[in-house]
């Protein structure tokens, strides 16, 4: 790369390290920074569960139960739609008879043959992974569902594998469409035999995600809108985000995914249980307790607005049903050990912010948990006059790379 020119992507950067709170309260604004409209694309995911549900129910997915359960399951893509896999095998859980696995290469793993089944995901339908994965699916004779935009490259190739394809209609960058992308592949999976997601789940589901909507909306102020009160607290700190549970570190880590690719912050996600095993090290570290123990408690705050610190983001979640937990990690283990993380924070000065999950079943706790995190990172960008949707360094990555 040495003697290239900048891209013009270079020249599009725009923004301000210090977070512009004033903003997040002046409804006007806020809609003038977000011209691309990301806020109203999360307040869409509510609607993203029932008209994904509709378009399942209309795709023929009957037809891959026809040679009953397969042998695996992989759900084939990258980003978002990868996440969706790592949904779908959460959900189904370490009692699953059938391995789920998410793919995050081209093609599909070398074992991958007609007894298994494959679902490629790309909200684009251009995903050279999804494609690649399709493709490879047809050949080795295995059964596959595809879901992505209509019309796609992706599309034409499930009707030449006359194979069933889901439309996920575009309207928005992927990561706000992870709704959209998920109920087709948890149905999916319903319709080989893999989980139990009833229609009261999605109908529950996309309720809870209105009212969060509600609550995270533009024109609410921040001391009543959950979203901008979190952003204001993780504003110009290093995130650390750890999910208590198997369903909750999928959280975690889709919490990192918003706050990285909207607000452009460096963040540490993952599971609670990881964590204790050697992550948990940074709350000694220079910024999280020895920064802390250096703070000055009388100084005047905006002289110390640059000082960067630690935040961690803990998402606690009671785990599967008791039935359910023989074979994994007890709820009260999972609670102990965030209560531990709590104390631990607190000894050392550590910010440290709680969010709960709730819901009768796995799909309404996992939106409980994320909602509000999504809409958080969205304002986290504006705050710094950062466009969400558009992501620079994304674009001349992309350039760098083609062939």
């Amino acid at each position: 790369m040495d003697g290239m020119t900048p891209l013009e992507g270079q020249a599009g950067l725009r923004g301000h390290r210090q977070l512009d709170e004033a903003l997040l309260d002046n409804a006007a604004a806020l809609a003038n920074a977000d011209q691309q409209g990301m806020l109203r694309a999360l307040a869409s995911a509510g609607a993203q569960v029932r008209e994904s549900a509709a378009l399942a129910a209309e795709a023929n997915l009957a037809q891959i139960a026809d040679d009953g359960r397969p042998r695996a399951v992989v759900v084939a893509g990258v980003g978002t739609a990868a996440r969706a896999g790592d949904i779908l095998a959460t959900v189904a859980g370490s009692r699953s008879q059938v391995p789920v696995m998410a793919h995050r290469s081209a093609g599909v793993p070398g074992w991958v043959g007609a007894a298994d089944a494959v679902i490629a995901v790309s909200a684009s339908g251009r995903s050279p992974e999804a494609l690649a994965a399709a493709e490879a699916a047809a050949r080795r004779g295995a059964r596959l569902v595809a879901i992505g935009a209509p019309n796609s490259e992706l599309q034409a190739l499930a009707e030449r594998a006359r194979a069933p394809f889901v439309p996920v209609p575009r309207r928005a960058p992927a990561r706000a469409s992870l709704w959209a992308v998920t109920v087709p592949v948890l149905l999916a999976a319903r319709t080989l035999g893999l989980v139990r997601v009833a229609e009261a789940d999605l109908a529950e589901t996309a309720a809870r995600l209105d009212a969060d909507a509600e609550r995270c909306r533009p024109t609410a102020d921040s001391f009543v809108n959950p979203a901008k009160e979190m952003a204001i607290a993780l504003g110009n700190s290093i995130p650390i985000v750890w999910g208590s549970s198997p369903l909750a570190t999928v959280a975690a880590r889709r919490v990192g995914d918003m706050l990285s690719a909207n607000a452009r912050y460096p963040v540490v996600s993952g599971s609670l249980g990881e964590a204790g095993r050697g992550r948990v090290g940074l709350l000694d570290g220079v910024y999280g307790g020895l920064a802390e123990g250096e703070r000055d408690i009388f100084a005047d705050p905006d002289e110390q607005s640059d000082q960067v610190r630690l935040r961690v983001l803990l998402l606690r979640d009671g785990g599967l049903a008791d039935e359910d937990a023989a074979e994994d990690e007890p709820s009260a283990v999972e609670e102990r050990r965030a209560d531990a993380v709590e104390a631990l924070a607190l000894r050392r000065g550590v910010r440290c912010d709680t969010l709960r999950g709730e819901g009768a079943s796995p799909l309404e706790r996992l939106a409980s948990l994320i909602a509000v995190p999504d809409f958080a990172s969205v304002y986290l960008a504006l705050a710094h006059g950062l466009d969400p949707t558009a992501v620079p360094a994304v674009t001349e990555m992309k350039e760098f790379t083609q062939t």
